[in-house]
């Protein structure tokens, strides 16, 4: 056992969040992207850096360093909905992850991965191969983001402190239902919708751009409309009636934003109005975005129940966790227990007997939790697993890789010692 803590790294399709079990926050969240030399680039083409094999596998940046040096690097993202696509990026993030951003000697720690559901095995083996053979760790375990995430949920006042429930996991790049029983995930009743963050970010940019009377400069769209989105946006409990209400009175719905010119550095002010209650009506209309994916967020969340072993099913509505930044926005939770409990009633009162009442169906609890830490759940999550003794029990070493190889990954020792 390492006398050092544990690393925790939970690599998200947006924003990779690292840092040192027992801390209840990462150290650091930087975006997951790398930047690799622009061969075309002026400086390159002067100096040659390409050509020279060994000092290009040192020139490179990762994080708001990547984005910062976007004109001559050319900026590559690793992961895709949540899956590596790229390893050999992936492997250089890691790399200054460790050295640059945590300081850290890796073959003194162990390391608390994260991956996504119905992860394949293969993409574990190449994890493992990665952080034995080139990082020399001292031992490592792969945890599933949505049973972390359930982990977290414990901190709530109203939590249930089970391994079963419903975690929605809304991050930039995508958004999860995964229904877990028992520490298990429910693969075949998981539900993806393909909006999160970044399609949110680009309907406010859109709503901006339709502001007449507001000239924001192109370079800065992007940044002001995710500034707006998590500054200003909330939940509505109904749309129509909100629309109403700013019609009528205007003033006191529509905010004034202060933003300033990353370029000349002067400021001017943004008009904020429809976009704070549309940005998250998008989860719940999702038409407003999209024209092939039409279901709203609670209907999802209530097939995927349906659609699991029917003795998990009142365990799954009473735990329903939420997940990712994008679950942040004010009353986000309240509004999305309130439409899958009528889904829920609605269906029961359909089939309750008319007449009979002896036979009435028990009313279902329908409960979903927010927390402090729902933002960083998955790696705050990995946090409090990484703090036990068990996490040591569990987690594969390093001997055990040079006698069995990558395929130990394969296989998770929670679940071999509850079988």
């Amino acid at each position: 056992m390492s006398s050092l803590a544990p690393v925790v790294i939970d690599n998200g399709t947006g924003y990779t969040k690292m840092g040192f079990a027992g801390n209840t926050d990462p150290q650091f969240t930087i975006p997951t992207v790398i930047g690799l030399p622009n061969k075309n680039s002026k400086m390159t083409a002067r100096y040659g850096i390409a050509s020279k094999r060994g000092i290009d596998d040192l020139d490179f940046y990762i994080g708001d360093e990547a984005i910062a040096n976007n004109k001559t690097y050319t900026l590559n993202y690793p992961i895709r909905h949540g899956q590596i696509d790229n390893w050999d990026h992936m492997e250089r993030y890691w790399e200054q992850s460790i050295f640059k951003y945590l300081k850290c000697e890796p073959e003194d720690h162990y390391f608390l991965l994260t991956e996504p559901p119905l992860n394949a095995p293969e993409n574990r083996e190449q994890m493992a191969e990665i952080f034995f053979e080139s990082f020399n760790i001292q031992g490592m375990y792969i945890a599933v983001q949505a049973v972390l995430a359930l982990a977290a949920s414990w901190t709530a006042k109203k939590a249930n402190h089970t391994l079963t429930g419903t975690v929605i996991d809304s991050g930039d790049g995508v958004t999860h239902v995964i229904p877990v029983a028992e520490g298990y995930v429910l693969g075949s009743s998981i539900k993806s919708v393909p909006i999160a963050g970044r399609d949110i970010t680009a309907f406010v940019q859109q709503l901006q751009r339709e502001h007449f009377e507001t000239a924001i400069p192109p370079h800065d769209s992007l940044e002001i409309a995710k500034q707006i989105k998590e500054k200003y946006s909330y939940t509505s409990q109904d749309m129509a009636s909100e629309f109403i209400k700013y019609d009528n009175d205007p003033d006191s719905c529509i905010l004034t934003h202060r933003a300033i010119d990353s370029v000349n550095n002067t400021s001017y002010d943004v008009s904020v109005g429809y976009e704070r209650f549309l940005a998250p009506e998008v989860f719940f209309n999702p038409e407003l975005v999209s024209s092939d994916f039409l279901t709203p967020l609670p209907n999802l969340v209530d097939h995927a129940i349906q659609s699991s072993p029917i003795d998990t099913r009142r365990g799954l509505y009473r735990n329903i966790v939420l997940s990712g930044g994008s679950t942040m926005f004010k009353d986000f939770g309240r509004r999305l227990q309130r439409d899958i409990k009528r889904l829920v009633d609605g269906r029961l009162t359909e089939s309750d007997p008319v007449n009979n009442t002896s036979l009435k169906g028990t009313p279902i609890d329908v409960n979903v939790i927010s927390h402090k830490k729902q933002r960083h759940a998955v790696w705050f999550g990995g946090s409090l697993l990484a703090t036990t003794d068990q996490f040591y029990q569990y987690s594969h070493t390093k001997a055990e890789y040079e006698e069995y190889g990558p395929s130990i990954c394969r296989h998770n020792r929670v679940f071999s010692s509850l079988a």
